[in-house]
């Protein structure tokens, strides 16, 4: 029977308004057998979804462009293109992904599918995000989107071709690591043939 290889000394909250930020101290058994105290921070927000709405009868996909204050503190000053991604909450991930894409998209998505779960940055931050992707038409419009004006939110929304979508990333246009995870598996998946 395998023994965990950590062991929590404490846990002290640094911050608790936005989100939790943590430092903890633990023993680490390495590979090799030695013991090794440790410190890390985790900065806990919550988990989220993301979806990535394709119309292979178009070619198109749903973006969306939105300013990211940590973005911009660290020297990109433009907006970011993303896919459409809010936090969990309270909900499960598929009614979470519906109701942001409805806020901000404007679509009403049928059936999204799930695609993958990950960890976007285990070095620190605690989120996981669940990816889906879903087949939309014009007709599942019903509103101009734009994100909930009350959380700050002001948000662009845009409808690339995949393979316009694929060319911002070379050339740097979008630059958001979940974007480029569902528009490459989109490419790979094969999934604009209708």
């Amino acid at each position: 029977m395998k023994t965990d290889p950590v062991r929590i000394h404490s846990v002290e909250v640094l911050s608790d308004d936005w989100a939790v930020l943590k430092k903890v101290t633990f023993d680490y058994t390495r590979r090799d057998g030695r013991v090794e105290r440790q410190t890390r921070q985790t900065y806990d927000r919550g988990n989220g979804a993301v979806i990535l709405p394709y119309d292979p009868d178009r070619g198109r996909v749903l973006l969306i462009r939105q300013f990211r204050l940590p973005a911009y503190v660290s020297g990109h000053p433009a907006p970011l293109i993303e896919a459409c991604a809010g936090l969990l909450d309270n909900n499960d991930p598929e009614t979470c992904i519906r109701h942001e894409a409805e806020e901000e998209l404007g679509y009403r998505l049928r059936d999204p599918q799930r695609v993958f779960q990950a960890f976007m940055s285990p070095g620190s931050v605690t989120e996981q995000l669940v990816f889906f992707v879903a087949r939309y038409a014009p007709h599942d419009r019903i509103g101009d989107g734009g994100g909930a004006a009350d959380e700050g939110e002001d948000i662009e929304v845009l409808e690339p071709t995949l393979d316009e979508a694929l060319l911002m990333i070379d050339r740097g246009g979008i630059i958001d690591g979940k974007t480029i995870m569902l528009l490459q598996h989109m490419k790979l998946k094969g999934l604009m043939r209708a």
